[in-house]
């Protein structure tokens, strides 16, 4: 048998050539390396994270208005794998780069769980309680209308909206609702773009 030296952090090992997967695939029955080439005894111990799961959740993915279907796999109430929904008759099982990410928008690091306010001059951002943010807005909101409002055709030009990516057609048509009865007309989503 012949054997490659090498090993981790400068320890020698002595590996069969046998049994490198290159050697594997070119001497074996699996030439295109999709069953035995391609396996280890790492990858032998590998167990898919939706075979872990609690439970799997029908969902539609956030990023634009195509509506591709999402599996969200749960353990414990926390979610640990997001994967197309093969039963999904928009995009049968496939998922673009967005949407193959959605999983970090639940579950990254850099995700926000607080409401922040940066004072206007202001170089720092505070946190704030999500109610006092909400009252905030509705004032400004309400401000706004009141300054801008041009009876003559019962609509405001002061007010905008450009909503985001991952508002789903839902809460655009409630977002449409909200500003129509304010009388905004200048109403836009970021995913027709």
């Amino acid at each position: 048998m012949q054997w490659a030296v090498g090993g981790k952090d400068g320890a020698t090992a002595r590996i069969p050539i046998a049994s490198w997967p290159v050697v594997r695939q070119l001497l074996g029955d699996d030439r295109l390396a999709l069953g035995t080439a391609a396996r280890s005894p790492r990858s032998e111990q590998l167990v898919a994270r939706t075979e872990t799961a609690d439970r799997s959740v029908a969902s539609v993915c956030p990023y634009c208005a195509v509506g591709c279907g999402q599996r969200v796999y749960v353990k414990d109430e926390q979610v640990i794998q997001v994967e197309g929904d093969p039963d999904s008759p928009v995009s049968r099982g496939r998922l673009c780069p967005k949407g193959s990410a959605t999983k970090e928008l639940v579950t990254g690091p850099a995700r926000e769980h607080a409401v922040k306010y940066r004072r206007p001059g202001g170089a720092d951002w505070e946190e704030l309680p999500l109610d006092r943010a909400m009252d905030m807005i509705a004032d400004r909101v309400i401000a706004t209308r009141a300054a801008t409002w041009d009876p003559r055709y019962r609509r405001t030009l002061g007010i905008a909206s450009l909503g985001g990516a991952t508002l789903d057609n839902e809460e655009n048509y409630l977002m449409k609702k909200l500003y129509t009865a304010l009388g905004v007309v200048q109403v836009e989503n970021q995913a027709r773009i």
